[in-house]
């Protein structure tokens, strides 16, 4: 999954500073004089409609209290750039808070986690159950779980970590993954598969076999072409840890080293993962997928992600 090259996350950051300023200036400065000028305002007219009156002489109805009142609540409103700016701020609060350290939008744009998410799936990405991390600058802070084989990620691409990609952990620190005539292994253990039909591609028009895979407790669909080279050709880059791989014409052995994890796209003929750009390091983990919450091409697929 390709994000926009817009680092939100930075430009909320900042917007968060800018009307936090003006918040604070508002809250102990703006507000202040505004009180101050509405009072001196009030009490101005309040004195000049007594020394009317003493000198025998009707005051008009701008003197009025009515018109007292509203002269001071005209002078009390906030100018429209400080509810443009102080009035965000608790909403920029919130959404920064809750984008941060509970969940996050993305959306998917590409057909490598297919047939599980599709291209138009709009998803949430669980931000506390690896551990809270500090926005922006990625230290964990808090405990959590451990990522694990089936658990479908967001993370920073290692090679780019401007772009957030989303793929299925198939490896965790220590484990050796093979993939070799379209068979994965962990261990040296066969990940159990059963077929489960045929799947239609509606942008290629192409059939392809699906199958359902178990990875741990992890039950979920891929999809494999049988056609189709175990990976590129033209093979992978020259990534960290790359000598912890080996590729031959039938598919590749890798042994993941520690805080790293190795991961793998649904749609296993058609997925840039692991096999080209290397492993995830743990510290470029955004969250755990969980839910589709729309899809405006279609409804079938909003629910649970397995």
């Amino acid at each position: 999954m390709e994000a926009p090259a817009v680092n939100f996350t930075l430009l909320l950051f900042i917007l968060l500073l800018v009307t936090g300023a003006f918040w604070i200036a508002e809250k102990f400065r703006f507000s202040r004089q505004r009180i101050a000028a509405a009072n001196a305002a009030g009490n101005a007219l309040r004195t000049r409609r007594d020394e009317l009156r003493k000198q025998g002489i009707a005051p008009d109805a701008s003197l009025s209290d009515e018109q007292i009142a509203a002269t001071r609540e005209r002078l009390l409103r906030q100018p429209w750039w400080l509810e443009w700016t102080a009035g965000l701020f608790p909403v920029i609060a919130f959404v920064f808070l809750l984008r941060s350290f509970v969940a996050e939008p993305f959306k998917i744009p590409s057909g490598s986690m297919e047939p599980t998410l599709v291209p138009g799936d709009l998803i949430l990405v669980n931000k506390f159950v690896y551990g809270l991390r500090l926005p922006l600058m990625h230290d964990r802070v808090t405990p959590g779980e451990n990522p694990q084989r089936g658990n479908v990620i967001v993370f920073r691409l290692p090679k780019d970590p401007a772009i957030d990609y989303i793929k299925r952990i198939v490896g965790t620190p220590g484990d050796t993954v093979s993939y070799e005539n379209k068979q994965l292994l962990i261990n040296g253990k066969p990940v159990a598969e059963k077929p489960d039909g045929e799947w239609f591609d509606p942008r290629s028009m192409v059939y392809y076999q699906q199958y359902i895979e178990t990875l741990g407790d992890t039950a979920h669909r891929i999809l494999i072409n049988p056609q189709a080279p175990p990976y590129v050709i033209g093979g992978p880059d020259d990534f960290p840890h790359r000598d912890h791989c080996h590729y031959n014409a039938d598919g590749f052995v890798c042994k993941v080293p520690a805080g790293m994890y190795f991961v793998m796209g649904d749609n296993r003929d058609n997925s840039l993962d692991s096999r080209y750009w290397g492993f995830v390091p743990e510290r470029n983990i955004v969250g755990k997928a969980f839910f589709v919450w729309m899809n405006f091409g279609g409804l079938k697929n909003i629910g649970p992600i397995h």
